[in-house]
């Protein structure tokens, strides 16, 4: 009995290894970008290209072991989610009041650790954020959140628009 299920199982394996989740794969040019919208600095370029891209952007550069499933579906599930949280490709497409907020949550997400997830620097360990590249952020955030102040509107904590 052990012996039937322990082949149903490698079946049920081999037969997974066919239906693969569609990628995250686009070529820009990619007009609703956020560096449309926002300046963004080099080394906080590189800071979202190492350690946020590839979950929130469209266009994820994918490990070799993504090929094997189910680990496959559980990465691009992953992917999926952190686009309908924040996709930097689409970013200009959103309101100007999710723009803000979005920004708000970037700072907020790294500032709490939240970001990036633990399961990806764990294998990315390059995308593990310092205190510096945090204070980066943080100070990017500000600096182009002020971009959605308007001039009724006061600036609330650090200057940046509530």
């Amino acid at each position: 009995m052990l012996k039937k299920i322990g082949y149903g199982f490698l079946a049920a394996l081999v037969i997974a290894q066919f239906i693969r989740p569609s990628r995250n794969q686009s070529e820009g040019p990619f007009p609703n970008d956020i560096s449309n919208k926002v300046t963004i600095p080099a080394d906080v370029a590189t800071i979202l290209k190492t350690s946020c891209n590839d979950c929130h952007s469209n266009n994820t550069h994918y490990p070799w072991y993504a090929m094997v499933q189910p680990l496959g579906w559980w990465l691009q599930r992953h992917v999926n989610e952190g686009k309908e949280h924040l996709n930097f490709n689409e970013f200009a497409s959103y309101s100007a009041k999710k723009q803000d907020h979005k920004l708000e949550e970037v700072a907020e997400t790294v500032t709490n650790g939240e970001m990036p997830l633990t399961s990806y620097t764990f294998i990315h360990r390059g995308a593990k954020l310092s205190a510096e590249q945090v204070a980066a952020l943080q100070k990017w955030v500000t600096e182009s959140r002020t971009l959605y102040r308007t001039p009724e509107q006061p600036a609330g904590e650090n200057g940046v628009a509530k």
